[in-house]
């Protein structure tokens, strides 16, 4: 249990990083933040990624522990937007599930699947199946262009630019000093003795592999255009024969296109064959995207340990590792924030049951 007021090394600002860093700094404690790249998150998995908060979405590719995250996320994440300097694009107007007929088959084992977490997790909005009336009234940008659709209501996005952004203003507001370019290793401190910090705090993903040895990277390839000519009004998610591609749309006609999970730490630029089938993919949702512009195709390693969840454990006395949160960071972020806190609070955290999270201490 930490004292009031204790003082804070956190390692890593990417978005768990940042979220801990002002959540400790606002409570009275000294915080110093440290991260081997600049304040604008270059190098950090959360900047590659289309930010959506999307439990029952999905459900298919992860354990409802994660769902119920990604529920506690769709309350939590309009309190802390709503503590920042700067506004931040947050929208809850559902996703949007759509097919080609050639992939009906695939869409049907997909709305199993979301009808069985309901059973598991029955807080979830029920999904709703979409004629092509129902689906023309909710988006009416896809009019004619699919005969069937699934909505899961409820479910949100924000824009992950412009909340790292926010919360370095926030840093800096709320006292936090940050050291930016500067990399630091958990062996570096002696969390508890004279002259050093009283608590150690490694949240640097793929960086901590040292440190964690089981962690993994999966890459993922994410292509963002300028489309005037579409325009959606919630995530749209293809189903593909080889993974779902989505499309989410932020503000100004910006898109975010991505679905790419190839196992591998390699950080290269993306391959041809996923960029063609990326763009292929939002032209077959909308040809509105032929004509639009790319602005950028990136990739990143998201950090990932074998059972694909994330996980809390204490390597040394005051050290606490936070990492693994894999594809979904956004939607879990919030809950591994409120975990932690819970913890160094009071050595405990009631939550952390609730979302099957495993916390490692000694």
């Amino acid at each position: 249990m930490i004292s009031h007021p204790s003082s804070f090394a956190i390692l890593g600002a990417g978005l768990m990083g940042r979220l801990l860093a002002l959540a400790l700094a606002r409570a009275g404690h000294r915080v110093s933040l440290y991260d081997q790249q600049g304040a604008d998150a270059q190098g950090s998995a959360a900047r590659v990624a289309a930010a959506m908060l999307a439990p029952l979405a999905e459900s298919a590719v992860t354990e409802p522990g994660v769902v119920r995250m990604g529920e506690h996320a769709l309350v939590r994440w309009p309190q802390l937007l709503a503590q920042l300097p700067e506004p931040v694009f947050f929208q809850q107007n559902g996703t949007l599930v759509v097919w080609h007929r050639q992939d009906a088959a695939d869409a049907a084992r997909l709305r199993l699947q979301f009808e069985t977490t309901r059973t598991t997790v029955p807080t979830l909005p029920a999904m709703e199946a979409l004629g092509s009336d129902r689906l023309t009234t909710l988006e009416p940008a896809l009019a004619g262009r699919f005969a069937q659709g699934m909505y899961l209501p409820g479910e949100g996005q924000l824009d992950n630019r412009q909340l790292l952004a926010a919360l370095a203003h926030a840093l800096v507001q709320a006292g936090v000093t940050t050291h930016w370019n500067t990399p630091r290793e958990v062996t570096d401190f002696a969390p508890g003795t004279a002259g050093q910090p009283d608590w150690l705090l490694d949240c640097r993903g793929l960086g901590a592999r040292h440190q964690w040895s089981a962690l993994r990277g999966v890459r993922g390839e994410v292509v963002r255009v300028h489309a005037p000519e579409v325009t959606l009004q919630r995530p749209t998610r293809l189903v593909h024969p080889r993974y779902p591609i989505y499309i989410a749309p932020k503000e100004d006609h910006l898109f975010v296109i991505g679905a790419t999970e190839i196992e591998s730490d390699d950080l290269s630029p993306a391959s041809v064959r996923s960029a063609l089938e990326l763009m292929s993919a939002a032209y077959a949702v909308h040809s509105g995207f032929a004509e639009a512009r790319i602005v950028e195709i990136a990739t990143q390693c998201r950090p990932t340990l074998p059972d694909n969840l994330p996980a809390v454990r204490q390597s040394a006395p005051r050290v606490v590792e936070i990492n693994g949160l894999y594809r979904h960071g956004f939607m879990i972020a919030p809950a591994m924030l409120d975990v932690v806190l819970q913890l160094l609070s009071t050595g405990q955290s009631p939550l952390a049951a609730t979302f099957d999270l495993s916390v490692q201490l000694l």
